[in-house]
């Protein structure tokens, strides 16, 4: 995954590996990542960062975005979907956008679920920790909901949702996953981290399309918000919904603030290049 910035003049790329079979066989991560910088001027090696961790944080960051735009301004519950590496930075980038009082979290395996959730009571003091035995009880009062999962089919049903809610969907990254239902996808306020990268992996808005239920003009790009060429949440009562795939340009934006942080207080090991 290649990028160059042009503003920051941040330019490299990242190495993704995905072995399915890790967790099972090797209990290891399903998905590593290897990202590396370059020099803009000479093109040589500027850093080697891990790119496991960076992609949890860059991800986590871009729902934590996602969110201060969409969500309502009152939103005080949050509900994580998942336990897995990707789960505590996104939930570290909603509480640092909203003021979450509790947290839900739901869970395939209770086990794993216990363990974050135990995790969380010391990331996250200021919010109760609360375990949900379903779908619909962590949904019940939630007003940011994250899924971060490796779900191939739907985490919960459209009828669980209640109006005025803001979904981030991180977890499905090929057009056979899903980790919400095609009718909410149908009825919510839909925002994509890039156009071409959602059209090609997010099988959320894929299958609602081959469905003939979303109309590809109604999605707009977190960018065009940002920059203000479009409008965010658009009423109270609107659900919202943050479809990530992750690109590029955030691996290098934040792999070059990353290293610059390196630089500044000596962290890291130095290899010299002739």
């Amino acid at each position: 995954m290649p990028a160059y910035l042009t503003t920051s003049q941040a330019t490299g790329l990242k190495v993704v590996s995905l072995f399915p079979q890790n967790a099972i066989e090797h209990n290891l991560s399903n998905i590593h990542a290897l990202v590396v910088l370059l020099d803009t001027e000479t093109g040589r090696p500027a850093a080697l960062i891990d790119g496991t961790y960076l992609t949890a944080l860059r991800t986590g960051a871009a729902s934590g975005v996602a969110t201060r735009v969409l969500a309502r301004t009152d939103a005080r519950v949050l509900a994580i979907f998942g336990a897995g590496a990707q789960a505590p930075l996104q939930v570290a980038a909603v509480c640092a956008i909203r003021p979450i009082k509790r947290i839900w979290v739901a869970n395939r395996t209770q086990e794993h679920a216990k363990t974050f959730a135990m995790a969380l009571r010391n990331q996250q003091p200021q919010a109760e920790i609360q375990i949900a035995s379903a779908p619909g009880e962590a949904l019940a009062e939630a007003d940011v909901v994250c899924c971060a999962t490796s779900s191939t089919t739907p985490l919960f049903d459209d009828s669980a949702l209640h109006p005025g809610m803001h979904i981030n969907g991180v977890g499905s990254f090929t057009p056979h996953m899903s980790e919400v239902p095609t009718a909410m996808v149908a009825r919510s306020r839909i925002l994509v981290d890039q156009h071409s990268a959602a059209w090609a992996e997010a099988g959320d808005l894929i299958q609602a399309r081959d469905a003939g239920v979303l109309d590809m003009d109604n999605v707009t790009e977190l960018g065009e918000v940002l920059a203000g060429q479009a409008v965010g949440r658009t009423s109270a009562e609107e659900i919202t919904f943050f479809k990530s795939v992750g690109v590029a340009v955030q691996d290098m934006a934040v792999a070059q603030l990353a290293r610059s942080k390196a630089v500044q207080h000596n962290y890291g090991t130095v290899i010299p290049f002739k």
